[in-house]
């Protein structure tokens, strides 16, 4: 097994820092799946992919639709076709996929997949392995792609179905539909982001220790070469740039617990001075919560928006994290002196919610951060997550500080159904999101205020003893009577009536 390498930063709240020759942040599935088919196409050594789920019917973009379509010298459509295509005609290309072994049996339901998996096994190049190297009740849920380990990818777009779409999120797009299904599925926002060079070797070496850590046989780092597969067409936002790595796991196997991802988000929310804008699937840390509160409590406090679903998906992840949601709410308004803190959902032109995945905060437009983990308890100390960021106040990043304003302003664009260009002319007036956001048009894509709900005791007891989100997996099998949840004696927030 490769050996987790010795700490390279200055604190416990990340991994590695690395320059990025160049770094990209891609805003939803319809670009990255079309992206990241350019990029294997430039593969010439390894494809490592990496993730909570993969669904092999899923179109990545342009290609025939048919394995046997009338023209065998287009790549399919398709990822497991195209996977196998490429092999075909790359020699010694080698193909890892890992992902999450939890709903393994789900594939059963998938139809062709099966074909797919079995013309992968008698591919040579190709091995496919689920991951189990977790505690009972953790996940893997890390989202990496890393080629030739040269160019890598993470964030929170997985290769699977109901992921893909545009920016506009259009009602009822007849592109987003499940594989072979005429069944439609909703609006979804996600992000992830590309980096080259040093940053994606670096993910490449945690790529290879998860795959020795779920039992597959070593791999030796890719032969230096020129170049790399990043696409032809897309443009930098982001070059010559140092990218930090932090990382969560619990202990496993004689792995110790990593926790950088939470010192990372309290990190990140102390050090706030004007603003923060975040995107999160959920809103159900403690920690994360508690260093809200207390930076909102403060004399001059800083503006924060973050960016939330409607409501989680599913019966468990509602019971766990809608509740916690509404709990966490209350608490910081009671510390809120000037109601700086909002939570935003997001609409689209005919008033449908718009499913928000991706996991990202800027912070006074000198950091972006984007990658796996969501602002919930199991994000922080139960599942392997990975989370990269720029920072500009750090030697050498600068000249960053241009980009990440553009990036904040292009999501804000997006979500309002406005210009980048409008957002930035109506930030320049007034400086606060908050008061653009209350000027913004309703007509059509617009971000809505989240209202808080009643809950029933049974939905409180629940959220504030963490019982589906807890912080560690000890914490799993622990009785009500011994759970510290979401308002700990000692902690920063006081349950709420």
């Amino acid at each position: 097994m490769e050996q987790d390498p010795a700490e390279h930063s200055e604190s416990s709240s990340a991994w590695r820092f690395a320059r990025a020759s160049r770094a990209h942040v891609v805003i939803d599935a319809a670009a990255y799946f079309a992206l990241m088919q350019q990029a294997m196409l430039g593969a010439r050594q390894r494809i490592h992919m990496i993730g909570w789920d993969f669904d092999t019917r899923v179109r990545l973009g342009p290609g025939r639709k048919w394995w046997n379509g009338p023209s065998r010298k287009t790549y399919p459509a398709r990822l497991g076709a195209f996977v196998i295509w490429l092999c075909k005609r790359r020699p010694g290309l080698q193909v890892r996929v890992l992902k999450w072994n939890f709903g393994a049996l789900k594939f059963l339901l998938r139809g062709s997949m099966i074909v797919d998996l079995v013309r992968w096994f008698f591919t040579p190049g190709i091995a496919f392995k689920f991951d189990s190297a977790h505690p009972l009740g953790c996940s893997h849920h890390q989202k990496i792609v890393v080629i030739d380990d040269a160019f890598a990818v993470c964030g929170g777009i997985d290769m699977t179905s109901d992921r893909w779409d545009t920016p506009e999120h259009l009602e009822d797009d007849p592109r987003r539909r499940r594989p072979y299904g005429a069944r439609l599925y909703g609006p979804w926002h996600d992000l992830s982001m590309m980096v080259e060079g040093e940053a994606a070797a670096a993910l490449a070496e945690l790529g290879r220790t998860r795959w020795s850590s779920a039992g597959g046989k070593p791999m030796p780092p890719c032969l230096p070469q020129e170049g790399s597969a990043w696409p032809a067409a897309l443009k930098a936002e982001f070059r010559d740039v140092e990218v930090g790595i932090a990382r969560t796991r619990a202990a496993w196997g004689g792995e110790r617990e990593l926790r950088e991802v939470e010192e990372l988000f309290v990190e990140h929310i102390r050090r706030a001075k004007r603003f923060i804008y975040a995107e999160s699937q959920y809103f159900a840390s403690r920690a994360v919560a508690e260093a809200i509160a207390d930076k909102v409590a403060q004399p001059d406090p800083p503006e924060i928006v973050l960016i939330n679903p409607e409501s989680a998906e599913g019966w468990l992840e509602q019971t766990a994290m809608d509740g916690a949601r509404v709990r966490l709410c209350h608490a910081i308004s009671a510390r809120d002196h000037r109601q700086n803190f909002r939570i935003y959902i997001p609409y689209n032109a005919a008033g449908t919610a718009i499913y928000v995945h991706s996991k990202m905060m800027i912070v006074d437009d000198e950091v972006v951060r984007i990658g796996s983990a969501n602002m919930n308890n199991r994000s922080l100390g139960l599942d392997s997550e990975c989370d990269l960021f720029i920072d500009a106040a750090r030697p050498g990043n600068g000249h960053a500080a241009a980009a990440i304003t553009s990036l904040r302003h292009r999501l804000l664009g997006e979500h309002c159904g406005l210009g980048a260009e409008w957002v930035a002319r109506e930030l320049a007036q007034s400086g606060s999101m908050i008061e653009l956001l209350d000027r913004a048009p309703r007509g059509g894509k617009r971000l809505e205020p989240f209202v808080l709900r009643a809950l029933t005791d049974t939905e409180k007891a629940v959220a504030d003893n963490t019982l589906f989100d807890p912080e560690r997996p000890e914490e799993l099998f622990e009785p009500f009577s011994r759970r510290r949840g979401l308002f700990r004696r000692g902690g920063l927030l006081r349950r709420p009536d």
